[in-house]
């Protein structure tokens, strides 16, 4: 792993201090903040410049982590041991207790499992975060740190640098209406899936 146990620790400090911190996913680069701190996320759309209508998806390390702040059913049970960690984001029903900065007032919650070592490192060590990508909105999401705007890194507390990513954004995926929301990665496979359970 490029990243040291050094980095690792700092950054998790700097989100629970209520920083931002860049990493690496099997996707595309993207921008940690604590998930459950509502001043952390607003920092989240002001570093993009994203609209608080918009609402961003939380990371864990694992898919069981996140049912301490989603109800699932069985079906989305079932699809989150199949597919996570992978390049998907499940949108759950979200439990009291996740900010309504993060879900933009929706009753909705994207649930991210990144298959990037570096991100798991993370987020084993601070997590829920919030998964969404390190650029300013509207301009390309970035797969190679060297890429990043320096503007934008001005505005964050570290950036972990895991080498270059693959590129495909994660498939965003509201299995229990069995929509496909954002075709990206493996939206072939997850097309099937749901088609299967029609």
């Amino acid at each position: 792993m490029r990243v040291t146990d050094d980095e690792l620790a700092a950054a998790a400090d700097a989100i629970r201090d209520g920083g931002l911190v860049v990493y690496p996913t099997e996707t595309v680069y993207g921008l940690a903040a604590d998930a459950l701190d509502t001043d952390a996320v607003a920092g989240v759309f002001d570093a993009k410049g994203r609209s608080r209508d918009d609402p961003l998806s939380f990371a864990f390390p694992d898919w069981e982590d996140a049912l301490a702040y989603v109800r699932v059913d069985e079906t989305e049970r079932e699809f989150m041991a199949e597919f996570l960690p992978g390049p998907v984001t499940v949108v759950c029903e979200k439990r009291e207790g996740v900010p309504d900065v993060l879900t933009g007032g929706r009753d909705r919650v994207g649930v991210r499992v990144p298959d990037h070592e570096v991100a798991l490192a993370l987020l084993e060590r601070v997590a829920p975060v919030t998964a969404t990508s390190a650029n300013r909105s509207g301009q390309p999401s970035v797969t190679d740190p060297g890429d990043l705007d320096p503007a934008f890194v001005d505005g964050v507390d570290a950036v972990l640098d895991g080498g270059e990513t693959a590129g495909t954004e994660s498939t965003v995926v509201d299995v229990a209406r069995g929509e496909i929301l954002r075709r990206g990665a493996d939206a072939d496979t997850v097309e099937a899936w749901l088609q299967q359970r029609a």
